[in-house]
């Protein structure tokens, strides 16, 4: 295909295009995918009962969305007695405003991030940066996506997309050191670099898995330490979520982990399950603990009958791994910061307005996976044909669905359709473009000299 018509593609066609053509990108991310699928299907057969489990974790989470408001009015008073500070913000916008207001006030300009994919989603490493913030990313895989100016190919694996020799070579251009491609070795050498960020480190911030109303603690899983290195040793630290990760009480969290690291990465549980919460006795913990809610979409998607359930998701990413789209061209080729099923559905809930990435939800085989693997059962394919109704037709695929329509709607009709298409076959199908049509041009030219 020439790069003239690349360019008269939309952008998710063009980053669809270029996926597929880069081998060592698509080896990387089926490899990867399946080795995931494999890993969670060896602990999730483990459990006794499945179906039980999945409805369990389900009702848990649907209950937290029935009594939302009440529940982020116990949380407020929980963490706010518990001395921590809170912050609601309607738009991405404000988020970020909130968080840069909150570090320049403290006077903190360097600093670590753990992974959260809501502060992928407001923007805010590009706020920070035209702020004068410099907050370097301290899980592994965010790490290596940041140096490489890239964003996130997987929101539990930001860098599964790359080798180990094109990390390699990243390091080696970035930190100015000899190139090695073994991931010991990689590994030590971000770990050295991010170690004297953390001794130096201004501010942390922090995704939250979940929010507990009751007690007022937030909950961070991870595999790194990293989260909890970065809520305890600088003196500022901010947490973000979004308005719908509010569940009742510490008995509702161990339904959802069981669930939770089996489904994202074939674990039984991760190597850490961090509750933080604000704390009186400043000596081990931050001089300010700050949480920002973020709405940015949700609170419009939790009144829509249809898509609601799509915030019953707790980010496992399972349904990426099985999707054989997203196993074909990776997280990239969405362009959004939610890639896969759940990406193609969320992406077209939040933000300012609805369906602001309407091509995503055909980026589907509607093979139903996707459900299956899904941990609280959320009907992702009936929710991505919802959002394909929904999404404004071009005129020509409104006229030719509404001909489509006609055309089936009656056995007279479906009969002279085939009529007419047998008919110009035999008139046309020596003429029409296509090999006929060379192979005939090519005659007429012979004939003529």
């Amino acid at each position: 295909m020439s790069d003239l018509l690349i360019l008269n593609m939309s952008k998710i066609k063009q980053n669809i295009k270029r996926s597929l053509k880069d081998e060592q990108l698509c080896s990387a991310v089926l490899n990867s995918c399946l080795r995931s699928s494999a890993k969670r299907d060896n602990t999730v057969d483990e459990i006794d009962d499945l179906p039980a489990a999945r409805q369990t974790a389900r009702t848990g989470r649907q209950r937290s969305l029935d009594e939302l408001d009440i529940l982020h009015k116990q949380f407020e008073t929980s963490f706010k007695s518990a001395g921590g500070n809170l912050h609601y913000a309607d738009t991405a916008e404000e988020a970020c405003r909130i968080i840069v207001r909150i570090l320049k006030r403290a006077n903190a300009h360097q600093g670590v991030k753990a992974k959260s994919m809501v502060s992928e989603e407001i923007g805010l490493g590009k706020e920070l940066v035209q702020a004068g913030i410099d907050a370097i990313e301290s899980d592994l895989g965010e790490y290596i996506v940041q140096l490489a100016g890239e964003p996130p190919s997987h929101i539990t694996a930001p860098a599964l997309h790359r080798s180990k020799e094109s990390i390699g070579r990243l390091f080696a251009e970035k930190l100015h050191i000899p190139y090695t491609d073994d991931p010991v070795e990689l590994t030590e050498i971000a770990r050295n670099v991010l170690r004297e960020r953390y001794l130096n480190a201004e501010f942390g911030i922090s995704g939250a898995n979940f929010v507990i109303a009751e007690s007022g603690h937030i909950m961070v899983v991870e595999n790194e330490g990293n989260g909890r290195l970065g809520a305890s040793m600088p003196k500022v630290f901010i947490a973000i979520t979004g308005i719908e990760k509010v569940i009742p009480s510490l008995r509702d969290i161990p339904p959802i982990l069981r669930l939770l690291a089996r489904s994202a990465t074939g674990q039984r549980a991760t190597s850490y399950v961090n509750l933080l919460r604000p704390a009186n006795n400043k000596e081990d913990a931050p001089d300010e603990f700050h949480l920002v809610f973020v709405d940015n979409g949700r609170r419009r998607t939790l009144v829509d009958p249809l898509m609601r359930e799509m915030l019953l998701c707790i980010r496992c990413g399972a349904c990426l791994n099985i999707c054989p789209v997203y196993r074909s061209v990776g997280g990239h080729a969405y362009d959004s910061v939610y890639p896969g099923p759940m990406g193609a559905v969320l992406s077209n809930l939040l933000g300012k307005e609805p369906m602001m990435q309407p091509e995503l939800p055909a980026l589907s085989t509607l093979c139903g996976a996707c459900k299956d693997e899904c941990p609280v059962e959320i009907d992702l394919p009936g929710l991505l044909l919802e959002l394909r109704a929904r999404a404004k037709k071009p005129a020509f695929e409104r006229i030719a669905a509404a001909s489509w329509r006609w055309t089936m709607s009656t056995p007279t009709r479906y009969d002279l359709a085939g009529r007419m298409a047998k008919l110009s076959g035999s008139i046309f199908g020596g003429v029409l473009p296509g090999k006929g049509f060379l192979n005939k041009e090519t005659s007429f030219r012979r004939e003529i000299e």
